[in-house]
């Protein structure tokens, strides 16, 4: 990006698009150019100049036409594990290293140029490049990538949340002004809190799903990455809607994700939950989550307690219905129909072993073996069944507190970004950093993360706001009118901007 639009709004670049002021060939090339410049990071795995310099013709030629929308032109990350015919998918690991897919996901067909069924156009955004991202988006940390761990733009020492890490260093690094993200456990969340922006988990079923390479069919939610409430409310705009190629998209009218930016919070009620604060919460996170408690306070809201009793339980239930669901969407990756396939087997038996010991790391192996296990007969009722009624309980702990506020306000995270290597042989440990964020997976609601300060070792600390079903516009509008009030979300590391 220029100097004078790094830290720019995604409406700010596409008015200067729009004016003339520069074109997306060349904002093209200068993200180009700062990828390159923050290669340290590995937050890319894939980069093409041919191909992102000619969509970015392709938005100059919309926009010489006055056929452009907001997003025309502006460049975007897109997570690998989003499908694209111009740029390999990989999803992170060995087992798809060189695979090219003959179709676009709908995300990336929505933001970008590719056709669409119903919809009509794209927004016409130009893809950057593919985000570096924990194998089958299998991770807390971005460390479980078959090409390295991603680094915290904040600090090179520090992971930058998994498992859409990539995506979300690129904003923080202002690399790019937006990425595409998914969210199974908090995976976009966590990694947003992480890198110091912002990050939406819509409503499970408001965006679509079809070519997603699949982890947990039932949890698994695209969502974006942006520096601001307001960018990512643009961005939802484009991504969600119905997609009939998705049997769990949710056919809802459209609706403007922007409509509630102005919207006075005076009288809100913030529910705080008390499984969220105290013991094994950091206190340099807690001081941040309740600063900007007393900022929402300021603003005219009032903070209630609530109960969320079931939620120790998110993580072993979402640690047996996650792994289940992986083991099923994974048994297509067998070295017959396509992906990596090993040179060494003598029948079609040691094909299918050898092939996915070869092109599976260990934290997809591990996952496969627990998800297989709780399916195996004798185990489904005791394991697989009581972690769906877990679920359950879980989501009407959700309905009955909303019932007793407006939202729901809580750490992303119990701590900052630990180390890269700190909990690498610790998963259990890894596993535990997704409290905060699990449960909201589970119950399918949306959720969204904010920056409000820095904890531990001068890192980020993000604010979660959790909605009723479909309030996304509400939350976004809730999160806009803090982040008017405060600049932590224009913040930028040193040497970044």
């Amino acid at each position: 990006m220029s100097p004078d639009l790094i830290d720019s709004s995604l409406l700010d670049i596409g008015l200067a698009l729009s004016q003339k002021k520069v074109s997306s060939v060349e904002l093209t090339q200068m993200a180009l150019a700062r990828a390159s410049a923050n290669a340290s990071l590995n937050a890319f795995i894939s980069l093409d100049a041919d191909a992102s310099l000619a969509q970015a013709r392709q938005a100059d030629a919309r926009i010489a036409k006055g056929e452009a929308g907001p997003l025309t032109g502006i460049p975007i990350a897109h997570k690998d594990i989003y499908t694209t015919r111009a740029f390999r998918s990989t999803a992170g690991s060995r087992m798809l290293l060189d695979y090219v897919s003959p179709f676009d996901a709908t995300v990336v067909e929505k933001l970008g140029f590719g056709p669409l069924q119903s919809d009509g156009e794209g927004a016409g955004m130009v893809t950057l490049g593919k985000a570096n991202c924990d194998e089958f988006a299998m991770g807390s940390s971005n460390e479980n990538s078959y090409f390295g761990p991603v680094c915290n733009p904040w600090d090179e020492k520090a992971v930058p949340g998994g498992t859409s890490g990539g995506s979300a260093a690129i904003v923080a690094a202002r690399i790019a002004p937006c990425a595409t993200g998914t969210d199974t456990g908090g995976s976009i969340r966590q990694p947003a809190a992480f890198c110091g922006v912002t990050g939406v988990k819509p409503t499970y079923g408001r965006v679509s799903r079809y070519g997603m390479i699949a982890f947990a069919s039932s949890l698994d939610q695209g969502g974006p990455i942006a520096k601001s409430a307001e960018d990512c409310a643009l961005l939802l705009n484009a991504m969600a809607g119905f997609d009939e190629r998705d049997s769990t998209s949710v056919e809802r009218v459209s609706e403007d994700f922007t409509a509630a930016m102005a919207l006075p919070l005076d009288g809100l009620v913030i529910g705080l939950p008390r499984q969220y604060f105290g013991q094994g919460v950091a206190p340099g996170v807690e001081r941040a989550v309740r600063a900007a408690l007393s900022e929402y306070e300021k603003l005219g809201a009032r903070l209630v307690d609530i109960d969320l009793p079931h939620t120790e339980l998110s993580i072993p239930a979402y640690y047996v219905i996650a792994p289940a669901e992986a083991s099923s969407n994974l048994s297509r990756f067998d070295g017959v129909r396509y992906g990596h396939r090993s040179a060494d087997f003598n029948d079609l038996a040691s094909l299918y072993s050898r092939t996915r010991a070869e092109g599976f790391g260990w934290e997809v192996k591990r996952r496969i073996l627990i998800g297989t296990y709780v399916l195996s007969r004798g185990y489904y009722d005791a394991y697989y069944l009581k972690a769906q009624r877990i679920r359950r309980l879980i989501a009407n702990d959700f309905q009955r507190a909303l019932g007793a506020c407006d939202v729901i306000m809580a750490p992303v995270a119990p701590t900052v970004a630990w180390d890269i290597g700190e909990k690498s042989h610790d998963p259990v440990a890894s596993y535990l950093a997704d409290i905060f964020t699990l449960s909201v997976s589970l119950a399918g609601l949306p959720g969204l993360s904010i920056p409000c300060g820095f904890g531990e070792k001068a890192r980020p600390v993000g604010l979660q706001l959790i909605g009723n079903y479909f309030s996304e516009a509400k939350l976004l509008g809730i999160a806009h009118q803090f982040q008017l009030a405060t600049d932590w979300h224009q913040r930028a590391p040193k040497g970044r901007s």
